[in-house]
């Protein structure tokens, strides 16, 4: 899938986060959206997300050739961002089974391989709001990097990780990222070193 935004530009009130945003995100490639807290990176991914209407310009996500309406995006994108919540009275088991009602994992992964790729089969039956805020995290990247979808967007993904939450972040992309979209936003090269394009968001104000 090709996300290709021409001229594109996203204000609040008088204030432009972003302007004169023309690029083209390909299938296969990996891209890091770089720029300092408050510049508007996020606000670049719920663009490409679908999930954030844009003021100015054009976006079109294009699946084999065929435009994809808007309205039906969702089906194909994956997010992890701070800002979402789990359904924390829910256990582990519990949200990935009412996840999978919505999204479909990445075929061959049942939910005791989810868990058991991400190191929580101890805590399989505590309800989440229980768990860590590093856990939390494992869980968010899971729902994310394995679900099937052909675009996967990251936004700061190792917030609340420990070293050994980073490696296994660094590994799920490498064992499930090949072939997709994927769109890191950062500004700590640790959670985007494997990305091979870089774009600062600073450059479209």
């Amino acid at each position: 899938m090709t996300i290709s935004l021409s001229d594109a530009g996203k204000r609040y009130n008088r204030d432009w986060i972003y302007r004169h945003f023309s690029y083209t995100f390909e299938k296969g490639n990996a891209y890091a959206i770089t720029g300092p807290n408050g510049s508007g990176k996020s606000t670049l991914l719920q663009s490409l997300s679908g999930s954030q209407l844009i003021s100015e310009g054009k976006i079109e996500w294009i699946k084999n050739g065929i435009k994809t309406d808007p309205e039906q995006v969702y089906r194909d994108v994956s997010l992890c961002a701070p800002y979402l919540e789990l359904i924390e009275e829910m256990t582990l088991s519990e949200f990935l089974e009412f996840h999978r009602g919505f999204k479909s994992f990445l075929p061959g992964l049942q939910i005791n391989d989810i868990i058991a790729l991400v190191g929580l089969e101890k805590a399989v039956n505590k309800q989440i709001r229980y768990y860590s805020s590093g856990m939390k995290q494992r869980v968010k990247l899971a729902q994310c990097i394995l679900s099937d979808t052909a675009i996967v967007l990251l936004d700061e993904p190792c917030t609340n990780l420990d070293s050994t939450g980073i490696a296994l972040y660094h590994s799920l992309i490498r064992d499930y990222g090949n072939g997709r979209l994927i769109v890191v936003s950062s500004n700590d090269e640790t959670e985007y070193r494997f990305c091979n394009e870089r774009i600062n968001i600073s450059d479209y104000k």
